[in-house]
C-alpha cells in the first residue's frame, strides 16, 4: 500500500530569469535542503521490529536518487499530465534512503513545466506540506543558484551516529516493560470516552457525525492494485466563500464537501451505482499534538449524496460536520488513536496491512468509509520557484484498501485546486469525476445565491 502524499504544481517559465533550465529547478532544491528536514532524513529499524522506526540523518545522501527529470507526452495537457503523475504516484518509495522525490515535468502546453513532488506521509502531513511549499518557493522572482552547492553543504546537518542494534533493541524492551500499565490506563479512557460519544447519540436534539464500517458498498470501494490515476479540477475561492456568507453557520469546509458529494453523486448516478443511504468520507483534521512529522487525525462524516436538492445536502454535511467535530472532540482529538498506535509495533501494522491486502478482506465487510476528503490551505500571494511563477497546485493524498478515491483541495491566489487520486483498476475514468466538479458547483452557486456569478468565468485548469 503506498503511503505517499504528493503535489502536482504547474508553474509558467515565460518570465524565469535567464529561460528554463532543469539545472536551475535541480540547484534551488539542493541550495534550500536545510530548510527541508525530512528531506535528508531516513529510517532506521531495529533488528527484531519491536519498536517503531528511528528517524537519522542519511549519511548517504545523494540527490540523484530524488530529482529526477521527465517528459510529458505530448500535446502536454491536463490528462496527460494526471496519466503521468498516477505513473509517478504508482511506485512506493524506497525505505533505504530518504522518502521523497521530485519530478521536474517538461513539455506541458503553452511552455508550461510542472514539479511533482511526492513524499511520505509518515514525513511529513498535508499542513506541513503546504509548510515545506513555502520553504521551497519563494515570494520573488528570485533567480537559482548558478551552480549546485559544495558536496559537503548538499548535506546541511551533520550526520547523526547511526543507533547501534543494542541501543534500539533497549530502547524497545524499555518501551515494551511499560506497556501493559499503558495498556490499562489507555483502555479506561478508551471505554470512557466512546461511552462519551455513545451517551451523546442518544440525544436526538444533537448533531452526529459518521460511524466506521457503516458506509454504504460502491464501485469505489473494492481491493486496490498499486496503480494510480490523477484527475484535476479548479474552483473560484470568492465564488465558494460567497456560498458559505450566504448560509449561515456554514464553513467552507463544509461547501468543498458540499461539492465533492454533489459530483460524486452524478458520478454514480451515471454508473447506475447511487445508494439510497450517504456516502461517508473521511476527513483528515490537525490535532497539533506534536509527535513527530505527522500530526493528524481523522473524523467520518456522511456527504449527504443521497439528497438530490443541493441546498439540502449542504445543510446536511453543516450539521453532520458539526457533530464529528464535537464527537472528535470528546474522543479526545485523536489522542486515542495516536497512543493506540505508540503501543503497536510497528511489524504489527506491516503484517496486518499486507494480510489485509493480499486476502481481500475489504470484500468482506462493510466499507470503513467510502472516500477520504482533506482540505489543505495554500499561500493567497502568489509565488516562484526559481523565478518561475506557480499557476496551479494540485495535493494528492493516499488511498487505502477498499476506498480508491481520496480528493484533496488546496487553496491558492485565488483559487481552489482539487486532487483526485484513484486506484486505477478500480476508477477507470477519473476525468468523468473530476469534470463533475464544476457542474456540481454550479448547481450548489444557483440553489443558494439564485443566479450565476459575474465576477467569475468558468474555470479551466492549467495546462489543457
Amino acid at each position: 500500500m503506498h503511503m505517499h502524499v504528493a503535489l502536482c504544481a504547474v508553474l509558467d517559465p515565460s518570465e524565469m530569469p535567464g529561460g528554463y533550465r532543469f539545472e536551475a529547478i535541480e540547484n534551488l532544491v539542493l541550495s534550500r535542503l536545510d530548510r527541508l528536514p525530512p528531506f535528508t532524513r531516513r529510517l532506521v529499524m531495529d533488528p527484531l521490529g519491536l519498536d517503531h522506526p528511528h528517524w537519522i540523518e542519511d549519511p548517504e545522501f545523494d540527490p540523484i536518487h530524488h530529482i529526477r527529470r521527465v517528459s510529458c507526452p505530448a500535446p502536454g495537457g491536463s490528462h496527460e499530465l494526471g496519466r503521468l503523475v498516477g505513473r509517478i504516484t504508482s511506485r512506493p518509495l524506497p525505505r533505504d534512503r530518504p522518502l521523497w522525490e521530485l519530478w521536474v515535468v517538461e513539455g506541458l502546453a503553452e511552455g508550461r513545466f510542472a514539479i511533482v513532488a511526492k513524499v511520505h506521509h509518515s514525513a511529513v502531513d498535508g499542513m506541513m506540506g503546504a509548510g515545506l511549499m513555502v520553504n521551497l518557493f519563494g515570494m520573488t522572482r528570485e533567480p537559482a543558484p548558478e551552480a549546485p552547492p559544495p558536496r559537503e553543504e548538499e548535506h546541511p546537518v551533520p550526520p547523526e551516529p547511526r543507533p547501534s542494534d543494542i541501543e534500539m533493541l533497549k530502547s524497545a524492551a524499555r518501551k515494551r516493560l511499560a506497556q501493559p500499565r499503558k495498556l490499562v490506563d489507555l483502555a479506561k479512557r478508551t471505554v470512557e470516552r466512546v461511552g462519551g460519544v455513545v451517551e451523546r447519540r442518544r440525544d436526538p436534539e444533537l448533531a452526529h457525525g459518521g460511524t466506521p464500517l457503516t458506509a454504504p458498498r460502491t464501485r469505489l470501494n473494492r481491493p486496490i492494485g498499486p496503480q494510480r490515476d490523477v484527475g484535476f479540477a479548479r474552483l473560484s475561492l470568492a465564488e465558494l466563500k460567497a456560498i458559505k456568507a450566504a448560509v449561515e453557520g456554514a464553513k467552507l469546509n463544509d461547501v468543498l464537501l458540499a461539492v465533492v458529494g454533489g459530483a460524486l453523486r452524478r458520478y454514480l448516478a451515471h454508473h447506475d451505482d447511487l445508494p439510497e443511504v450517504p456516502l461517508v468520507a473521511t476527513c483528515p483534521i490537525a490535532t497539533g499534538a506534536g509527535r513527530g512529522n505527522n500530526n493528524v487525525a481523522a473524523m467520518f462524516v456522511p456527504i449527504a449524496t443521497h439528497l438530490a436538492e443541493p441546498e439540502a445536502r449542504l445543510e446536511a454535511i453543516q450539521a453532520a460536520t458539526r457533530g464529528a467535530k464535537e464527537e472528535h472532540a470528546v474522543l479526545g482529538k485523536g489522542e486515542l488513536l495516536q497512543d493506540w498506535a505508540d503501543l503497536a509495533p510497528t511489524t504489527t501494522f506491516s503484517v496486518a496491512s499486507s494480510l489485509y491486502s493480499r486476502l481481500k478482506l475489504s470484500k468482506h465487510h462493510r466499507p470503513v468509509h467510502n472516500l477520504i476528503v482533506s482540505n489543505v490551505p495554500g499561500p493567497p500571494m502568489p509565488v516562484y520557484l526559481a523565478g518561475a511563477e506557480l499557476e496551479a497546485a494540485y495535493p494528492m493524498g493516499p488511498i487505502l484498501d477498499g476506498a480508491a478515491l481520496n480528493v484533496t483541495v488546496m487553496s491558492y491566489r485565488g483559487q481552489v485546486d482539487f486532487g483526485f487520486m484513484v486506484a486505477r483498476d478500480v476508477v477507470p475514468d477519473v476525468w468523468r469525476l473530476a469534470d463533475a466538479v464544476a457542474p456540481a458547483f454550479r448547481e450548489l452557486r444557483d440553489a443558494v445565491l439564485g443566479a450565476p456569478s459575474e465576477a467569475s468565468p468558468e474555470r479551466s485548469t492549467p495546462a489543457e
